[in-house]
């Protein structure tokens, strides 16, 4: 069921209204556990089982954490949910990737082994639910967060039907204390949740599908090398296209929770707008980078010497993070790219740091272009289905490609996404210091309501093939 479909109008409609019903708090929560449940059901009914197994795991492993009297039976609990956790994740969604790659190791070495065909289909949200509940484990664990009381309230908290297939990841302290009481969404919150449930569909619909999709993937479905103006509109839009689907979808969340009276926090935060990639990480998908910061980074330990070993564990986080996304190794080269400019980034910060016109305004400017554009770049693994696609995108880049048979992207509708990129972009560094989803001080009511009105009117017209949000796949 997407958010983008006439079928989710009609189930937020309903749900909503039964929210509004006059009845018992529990029964309203009840109401959203079986509504989440139906929401994760519509895209196929046999993964849901998995999902109330994860549940019913950790709130059993956090209870049994909460009330042992030993860090060695502490430690087991905790294993075992990891252990559950991880194992269904690394089963269902790199099963197949460990698969493939073990195979070819073997016949590399001259073995000759068939292995079995591999047909399952991976379950959706399952990276972001699986981070939902084993971050209340973990949080039990070190001894950061007490037990829910209610199975109910924790149940909702894994499954809550805004965030359960695409994020944001939550945090148990940023959504349970909210279920404690009876919670409705005033008049104010009810229509800025659907004002962002607007400004969501239409950063989806219009910008991302209709405006950046049909170039981005008019260059990556194309088996030619693409012209030097195409090869660099495929990762400079993409760049566009993949913040205005993801932060869309992160909008539309935020905004279906508000109107039900419950804060869902943001996943972005004027990304184009960093200066530097530590920077960008602060912005950008705010609520993964902040888990593997919190869950992986800060837990590793190791014997090198503090610079090195905090080096390494940063690239090889970011790594993780790349893997977190896909089943494939251009998501590892581009997670290990991630690492790598962080780090590079250190050591260019303690070299030319203190340069004056680095601080100036010019200079933030310059480094945040430069930032959006290596990023953008980068991208270029994360987008192309394989090594031999990217290299194929990057041969473009260079030019390299001399006048053979060329790809060439239709020059009018690049140029308006060009357009529309730059002024993504420039309204970003106008609006750095503001969260994405708050409105512009100076626009009033009756702005917003005609800002609105036009971006509905574009909505209707740009409205065809439901296409799903990009993140569904990871």
């Amino acid at each position: 069921m997407l958010f983008n479909s006439l079928t989710f109008l009609a189930f937020f409609a309903l749900v909503l209204g039964l929210h509004r019903l006059p009845i018992a708090w529990r029964a309203k929560k009840f109401n959203l556990l079986v509504a989440s449940y139906i929401f994760y059901s519509a895209w196929n009914p046999v993964f849901l089982p998995l999902l109330m197994a994860t549940t019913v795991l950790d709130w059993a492993a956090g209870s049994l954490i909460y009330k042992a009297k030993t860090p060695t039976s502490k430690r087991a609990y905790l294993i075992i949910s990891l252990v559950g956790n991880l194992g269904m994740l690394s089963f269902f969604k790199y099963g197949e990737f460990f698969l493939e790659n073990f195979t070819r190791l073997v016949q590399g070495f001259g073995i000759h082994y068939a292995p079995p065909q591999w047909s399952l289909l991976l379950p959706l949200g399952i990276s972001f639910y699986t981070f939902h509940s084993l971050s209340y484990v973990l949080d039990l664990y070190r001894g950061k967060a007490k037990p829910v009381e209610s199975f109910l309230d924790y149940a909702l908290f894994v499954t809550f039907f805004p965030t359960l297939v695409a994020g944001p990841i939550l945090r148990v302290h940023q959504f349970a204390p909210q279920l404690v009481k009876p919670k409705a969404a005033t008049g104010e919150q009810f229509s800025r949740g659907l004002g962002l449930l607007v400004l969501g569909l239409f950063e989806k619909c219009v910008l991302a599908d209709g405006v950046f999709a049909p170039v981005v993937n008019a260059v990556y479905d194309s088996h030619q090398v693409p012209d030097f103006f195409s090869a660099w509109s495929a990762p400079i839009l993409f760049g566009s296209q993949i913040f205005c689907d993801f932060a869309g979808y992160s909008t539309c969340a935020v905004g279906t929770g508000l109107c039900f009276g419950f804060l869902i926090p943001n996943n972005f935060r004027n990304p184009f707008a960093a200066v530097g990639f530590f920077d960008l990480w602060s912005r950008w998908h705010i609520s993964l980078s902040t888990w593997m910061r919190d869950y992986v980074f800060l837990s590793m330990r190791g014997s090198l010497r503090r610079g090195t070993r905090a080096s390494f564990n940063l690239f090889f986080t970011m790594a993780l993070v790349g893997l977190w996304h896909g089943a494939s190794w251009t998501f590892v080269v581009w997670g290990s790219l991630q690492g790598g400019l962080l780090i590079l980034e250190q050591y260019l910060r303690r070299w030319w740091g203190n340069l004056a016109f680095l601080n100036t305004l010019p200079g933030q400017l310059g480094l945040a272009l430069l930032t959006s554009l290596v990023a953008r770049l980068t991208n270029v693994f994360f987008r192309a289905g394989s090594l031999s696609e990217a290299c194929r995108i990057f041969k473009g880049l260079t030019g390299a490609a001399g006048e053979g048979a060329l790809f060439s992207v239709d020059r009018l509708d690049a140029g308006v996404a060009w357009g529309v990129a730059a002024a993504i972009f420039a309204w970003q560094w106008w609006n750095r210091d503001e969260p994405a989803q708050k409105p512009h001080p100076n626009f009033g009511w009756g702005a917003q309501v005609v800002g609105v009105s036009i971006m509905l009117v574009l909505i209707i017209i740009a409205s065809g093939e439901d296409n799903a949000f990009i993140y569904f796949q990871f």
